[in-house]
């Protein structure tokens, strides 16, 4: 290899190096902070101005920093709180931000994963605070909603206090449960309290179908009672009348009654067939079968 080629080699190897060195390409999901000896000087393709593609920068001087123009999701560590009526809770957290000012952003934080760490923290101190006024409850269901809404205001009140050049656009609780050493307890004392809301639903029932009993125990006896005595009632009239009429017909013609009332005795001695009687042959007992219903 000669001096001219190798000349030429060297020439061809700077010239790709200053082309790399010169020219940068932006995607249109970052923006970028263009920074001369440790300081930002220019800011392209930032929120608002579409500046994405070809760009040029001083070789050698000038270095290109690219953030990401979307909106980042981070999700903060589980944090142990304690709410307002002293119980230990394990909320797990995450919050949706967009940088809004690159080079705040940088100034403040130079980087994303220092922005991770400082924004975690500031996540953790606004729950601990916001969640900690408020009862497991409210942070379980009841007021979750707006309790977000508070930790979103106090983050984003955080943030712009300590420069970061951020916009918080979410904070939402993924999960809120108590800690793994405490479930178990808990769930035993759920359990229990059911079991005991159970025996005492159970005798009020017991209590209840014994009421139900001794009152349907006492109507069939009221009413049986009722019937009984009407029917007593009704008997009572029906035999008057019968006596009556008996009387009446009696009194109409004599020798009928007095054929009408042994045929009633031969009824009541002879229906039952193990009854024997023992009478001579001219007792006036069976003057009829003798003498016909005249008994003559």
């Amino acid at each position: 290899m000669n001096t001219r080629s190798l000349v030429l080699g060297l020439l061809g190897l700077f010239v790709v190096v200053l082309v790399f060195q010169t020219f940068y390409i932006v995607d249109q999901r970052e923006q970028a902070i263009v920074v001369q000896f440790g300081d930002p000087v220019r800011v392209v393709n930032p929120p608002g101005k579409s500046q994405a593609g070809l760009n040029l920068k001083v070789p050698f001087i000038e270095q290109v920093i690219k953030l990401d123009r979307r909106n980042i999701a981070l999700e903060a560590d589980q944090e142990e709180i304690i709410t307002a009526g002293q119980e230990r809770l394990v909320v797990d957290a995450f919050i949706r931000y967009r940088i809004t000012d690159p080079l705040q952003f940088y100034r403040t934080l130079r980087d994303e994963q220092t922005a991770k760490d400082r924004i975690e923290r500031l996540v953790n101190s606004s729950l601990r605070q916001v969640l900690g006024s408020a009862s497991a409850t409210d942070i379980i269901s009841g007021r979750r909603a707006q309790l977000m809404q508070q930790a979103k205001v106090d983050v984003e009140q955080r943030a712009k206090a300590s420069r970061l050049g951020i916009q918080v656009i979410d904070l939402r609780i993924r999960r809120a449960d108590l800690p793994t050493q405490n479930r178990e307890a808990v769930f035993r004392r759920m359990s229990t309290s059911r079991q005991q809301v159970a025996a005492q639903l159970r005798a009020e029932g017991e209590q209840k179908k014994r009421e139900i009993i001794a009152q349907a125990d006492k109507e069939v006896a009221i009413t049986l009672a009722t019937a009984r005595e009407q029917s007593g009632q009704i008997t009572g009239e029906g035999d008057a009348v019968r006596t009556r009429i008996f009387a009446q017909s009696f009194g109409k013609d004599p020798s009928f009654a007095a054929f009408f009332r042994s045929m009633q005795a031969y009824e009541a001695s002879l229906a039952n067939g193990d009854t024997t009687l023992v009478l001579s042959p001219d007792s006036a007992f069976f003057r009829y079968f003798e003498r016909g219903p005249t008994g003559k």
